[in-house]
């Protein structure tokens, strides 16, 4: 399983005012992110994840560069499962997750292998976690601190040691960091 979200340089998906639009997301983060979630074959998102994303539900692809059109495209194919205890429906190709995050990442690899988990969302990946479920880690770090908010890794998280798999920075001062597990 794959934990993949953009943060600020001091460790943060948003900030104190919930604010994620960061400078730096130029097509080549995009190109990032498209080829992320080329392996995917299910996505896993907390009901605040999901409700930002649902923007690219209704974007007008046409007015958008070649890598984010392909992205919204693919994106917006994935199958999602959704984590909430306050929605009572989703949109598209979402769907309420029917049990516990471990009960249901346990269904998802025993059934067919049709790509990777993903997970999206500092709250549900927190949790996923502490139980020993992510695999790799992929960050997006974009040149902002932000001085607190919402933080990628949870300040509870056991120590995980890890083997950086590739890194790369981007003229827009943006700087890609993919890391494995070590177990």
């Amino acid at each position: 399983m794959t934990y993949s979200m953009s943060v600020s340089l001091d460790g943060f998906v948003e900030g104190p005012d919930g604010d994620f639009s960061w400078p730096g997301l130029s097509d080549e983060v995009f190109d990032i992110a498209l080829r992320e979630i080329s392996d995917v074959g299910v996505h896993l998102l907390g009901r605040r994840l999901y409700e930002a994303m649902l923007y690219w539900d209704t974007v007008d692809i046409d007015t958008l560069p070649a890598p984010r059109r392909e992205w919204v495209t693919r994106w917006n194919a994935l199958p999602k499962v959704v984590f909430s205890t306050t929605l009572s429906s989703v949109q598209g190709k979402a769907r309420l997750a029917s049990g516990g995050l471990a009960d249901e990442i346990e269904r998802l690899r025993s059934g067919p292998d049709e790509g990777d988990i993903a997970i999206g969302g500092a709250t549900l990946a927190a949790e996923a976690a502490r139980l020993g479920l992510i695999d790799e880690y992929y960050l997006r770090v974009f040149p902002v601190l932000v001085g607190g908010g919402l933080p990628f890794f949870a300040r509870d998280e056991q120590r995980r040691d890890l083997e950086l798999l590739e890194s790369r920075s981007f003229e827009s001062g943006v700087a890609y960091l993919r890391y494995a597990v070590r177990h």
